[in-house]
């Protein structure tokens, strides 16, 4: 979508390609041209081969191929939201060169594999291969903030509606918790690229807390912090206002002078 420095967006888990600016034409409006596309085994993409999987080497891999069927070359910014995040932050550790910056929304890996957590995505795994999207939903309605619980299981709902592959999903919710993108947060030290990180407030987005965004932010050496006010819905939900974010960041001379 538009024309003009590219930005490549990566959705979360559980997502598609709609779901990191959530339909907003913002971006293409300040004069970028917006790449998104599906995961591997999510919204329409193919599952993984038989031979593969759902490792962050693969998805990196995804990513790699898709800049170079799309951009031949160009430096883009990455922006990306939770796993998606992940897959950026683990790209530009290997390739920063090749970035012009990056923007990390609602990141959650610290740098270890919580084994406490595993429990939980395989509960929801579990839930989507017995019972679709509604085994799914029954086994995500579990500890949310009631203020915001329409909400969320609204807009999950939707977007589980929107995979092709279930099964798929399922796996994936198996394999990319159990994955690491890189080993130590300590790592984005050398990750000098300009980054801007986008953090939600925990009561409605405890899955994405506050301070992993904040700790990638105080890590990586020139990035900044941004979040909505506490007690609005979480900037990563709303795509206009968050694109307008990642355009500002764009616009910013240490960004724009890389963009190509």
């Amino acid at each position: 979508m538009g024309n003009g420095p590219p930005i490549v967006l990566l959705h979360g888990i559980t997502a598609t390609r709609r779901y990191v600016v959530h339909g907003s034409k913002v971006l293409a409006r300040r004069g970028h041209r917006q790449i998104s596309y599906d995961a591997r085994g999510h919204g329409e993409s193919d599952p993984a081969p038989p031979e593969g999987g759902y490792s962050y080497d693969e998805l990196v891999a995804d990513l790699e191929a898709v800049l170079d069927a799309e951009l031949g070359g160009g430096r883009p910014v990455l922006a990306g939201h939770s796993m998606g995040a992940h897959t950026a932050v683990s790209y530009a550790l290997a390739r920063g060169q090749q970035l012009a910056g990056l923007v990390l929304i609602g990141p959650a890996y610290m740098g270890f594999v919580d084994e406490e957590a595993l429990a939980g995505w395989d509960r929801l795994a579990d839930g989507l291969e017995r019972g679709g999207v509604d085994g799914f939903m029954e086994a995500y309605d579990r500890g949310l903030d009631p203020a915001w619980r329409e909400t969320i299981l609204r807009f999950t709902r939707r977007r589980m509606l929107e995979h092709r592959h279930p099964d798929a999903v399922a796996r994936a919710l198996r394999e990319v918790p159990r994955s690491a993108p890189f080993e130590a947060i300590s790592e984005l030290e050398f990750c000098d690229l300009p980054a801007l990180v986008v953090a939600s407030h925990d009561a409605a987005d405890p899955s994405h807390p506050f301070a992993v965004a904040a700790a990638y932010a105080e890590s990586l050496p020139q990035a900044r912090l941004t979040s909505e006010a506490e007690g609005e819905s979480p900037l990563a939900w709303q795509g206009g206002r968050l694109s307008r974010e990642i355009a500002s960041f764009c616009a910013e001379r240490a960004v724009s002078e890389g963009l190509s």
